[in-house]
C-alpha cells in the first residue's frame, strides 16, 4: 500500500473519530437530564455533567499535543485517549451514583483531548492550499455524527432488559452503545491509521534551512548574550538548494529537530502575536455564541411556538444538514479565495444574524406566521455564518504558528474554545427571559472581532516563505 492510499484510510479513520464524538453528543444529550433527575441529582447537576467533558478536554488537549509533538506520532495517541472514552461511557452506563455519572463524562472528555493531536497530524499531513478543504470536511464528519444521532435513539429508547448486574434502559444504554463504538474504533485505528510522514510542498523530502547566529570560536565576540545560539528554520524550494552556499541543508528529519522540537520555544512570542490573538479571540467567540444559542433555542421555541420533542427534533435535524452543507460549501469557496476572505464573510453574515435576532425576536410581533419565520430566518443565518468562521480561523491558525509545535499550539486553541463551550451555556441559561442583554452581548463581542479582524487583515495569512516556495512549484 503506497503513501496516498495510507494517507486517505488515516484521514477516512480520522472522519469517523470525529462522527463518533457527534453521535455521543446526540445520544447522550436528550436523556442526561431525565437520567440525572432519577438518581435524584439536583437541577445544577446538568450544567456541571455538560460542563465536566468541556473542562477536561480543555485541560488534557495541550497536553496530549504536547505529547504528539514531542513523538511525532499520533496513532498511539489516540489509542490510548479511546481508553478514556470506553472508560467513561461504561461508567455513563452503569450510573449507579450522580457522582459516578459526573465522573463518567469527565473521563470521556479526556478522550476528546486527543483532538488537539489530530488537528496537528493534520497541519503536517496536508499542504497549505488544501487544508481547509480538508478542516471543513473534518469538521463535517462530526456534524454528520449529531444529524445521525438521534436516529439512534429511536432503538435505545426501546431497551428493557437487564445484562448480568446491570440495567439496561434509555437511559443507562447510550453509555453502553458508545461504549461498544469506540471500541470497534480502536480496530478501526489499528488496522486504518498510519503516521504517514509530513508532507512536502513538492512530495519529496521535506528541507529546512538552518542558519547558525553563531560563527567558529575565535569569531565569538567576548561580550554576548546570555541566551544560546538560536537557529531559525524556514522552508525552502528544492530549486535554491544548488544556490544556498551559505546555509547547511539537512532533512526534516535531523535528530536536533525532532527530538526537542520546543527548543527556543516561547509561549508568549508564539501566541501573543497580533494574528494568533484575533484568531483565538474568534474561536472564543465563535464558540461562545453557538453553544448560548443552544441553550436559548429550546425555550424560545416552547415559549412562542410551544414546540415538543418531535419539534425541536426536526428543527435539530434540519440545522444540521444546513451545517454540513455550509461545511461543504467552505471547502470548495477555500479553493477559491483566501482563508482570511472567508473569516470576514463568516463574521459579516454572524452579525446581521445578531442583528437581525435582536430586531425580530427579542419582542415578537405580528402573529404566529411571521413570527416563526422570522425565528426561522435568524436560526437560518446564525448557522450560515458558523462554517465560515470555524474553518477559515482553524485553517489560518495553522499557517500562523509553528509546525513543530503544531499539536500543542492546536491544544491551546482548542482550550480555548473549550472555555467557551463552559461559559456560553451558563451565560445565556440565566438570560433566556432577558433576550435583549444575552443577544446585545454576543452582537457586541462580534462587532469586537470584526473591528480587530478588519485591522489586522494584512497579517492574517500565512508566512511569504511559504508562498514564495508554493509559487516557485506551480511556476515549475
Amino acid at each position: 500500500m503506497d503513501n496516498h492510499q495510507k494517507r486517505n484510510l488515516t484521514f477516512l479513520t480520522i472522519g469517523l473519530i470525529f462522527m463518533l464524538s457527534g453521535i455521543e453528543y446526540a445520544v447522550i444529550l436528550p436523556t442526561i437530564w431525565r437520567y440525572l433527575q432519577i438518581l435524584e441529582a439536583p437541577p445544577y447537576f446538568l450544567g456541571l455533567g455538560l460542563s465536566a467533558f468541556s473542562l477536561s478536554g480543555l485541560l488534557t488537549g495541550p497536553l496530549f499535543g504536547l505529547w504528539s509533538d514531542r513523538c511525532k506520532t499520533t496513532k498511539s495517541i489516540i489509542l490510548f485517549s479511546n481508553l478514556f472514552e470506553i472508560a467513561g461511557n461504561f461508567m455513563y452506563f452503569i450510573g449507579y451514583s450522580k457522582w459516578l455519572l459526573l465522573g463518567s463524562r469527565l473521563v470521556a472528555g479526556v478522550g476528546a483531548g486527543a483532538g488537539s493531536s489530530i488537528f496537528g497530524f493534520l497541519t503536517r499531513s496536508t499542504r497549505p492550499d488544501e487544508r481547509a478543504g480538508i478542516f471543513a470536511a473534518i469538521m463535517a464528519c462530526r456534524q454528520a455524527g449529531l444529524l445521525v444521532g438521534p436516529a439512534f435513539n429511536l432503538f435505545l429508547r426501546l431497551c428493557d432488559f437487564k445484562l448480568g448486574p446491570f440495567v439496561v434502559n434509555k437511559y443507562t444504554s447510550p453509555g453502553i452503545f458508545m461504549c461498544l463504538l469506540w471500541m470497534l474504533l480502536q480496530c478501526v485505528v489499528l488496522a486504518m491509521y498510519w503516521d504517514i510522514p509530513p508532507i512536502s510542498l513538492e512530495g519529496g523530502a521535506v528541507m529546512v534551512e538552518m542558519k547558525h547566529e553563531e560563527a567558529d570560536e575565535e569569531e565569538v565576540p567576548l561580550m554576548g548574550s546570555d541566551e544560546e545560539p538560536v537557529q531559525t528554520y524556514r522552508a525552502v524550494n528544492s530549486n535554491q538548494l544548488e544556490t544556498s552556499t551559505s546555509s547547511e541543508m539537512q532533512p526534516i528529519h535531523d535528530a536536533s529537530v525532532v527530538s526537542n522540537p520546543f527548543r527556543n520555544f516561547s509561549a508568549s512570542r508564539e501566541f501573543l502575536r497580533e494574528e494568533v490573538v484575533v484568531l483565538l479571540t474568534a474561536q472564543f467567540i465563535t464558540l461562545f455564541n453557538q453553544t448560548a444559542l443552544e441553550t436559548m433555542v429550546t425555550p424560545l421555541t416552547q415559549r412562542y411556538f410551544s414546540f415538543g420533542e418531535l419539534g425541536n427534533s426536526l428543527m435539530y435535524s434540519l440545522c444540521g444538514v444546513e451545517v454540513i452543507l455550509g461545511f461543504f460549501f467552505v471547502r470548495w469557496l477555500s479553493r477559491k479565495v483566501a482563508d482570511r476572505v472567508v473569516l470576514a464573510v463568516g463574521l459579516v453574515i454572524c452579525c446581521t444574524a445578531c442583528i437581525w435576532c435582536l430586531i425580530f425576536l427579542c419582542n415578537p410581533r405580528g402573529g404566529y406566521g411571521w413570527e416563526l419565520t422570522a425565528f426561522i430566518i435568524g436560526v437560518f443565518l446564525q448557522l450560515l455564518g458558523l462554517p465560515f468562521v470555524a474553518v477559515s480561523q482553524v485553517s489560518l491558525f495553522s499557517k500562523v504558528t509553528a509546525e513543530k509545535t503544531q499539536g500543542f499550539s492546536q491544544g491551546v486553541r482548542r482550550s480555548v474554545g473549550g472555555l467557551a463551550t463552559i461559559l456560553g451555556p451558563l451565560w445565556a441559561g440565566g438570560l433566556t427571559n432577558h433576550l435583549y442583554i444575552m443577544l446585545g452581548m454576543m452582537l457586541a463581542l462580534l462587532i469586537m472581532i470584526t473591528v480587530m479582524t478588519a485591522l489586522s487583515y494584512d497579517r492574517l495569512t500565512e508566512p511569504r516563505a511559504v508562498q514564495h516556495a508554493q509559487s516557485s512549484d506551480s511556476g515549475g
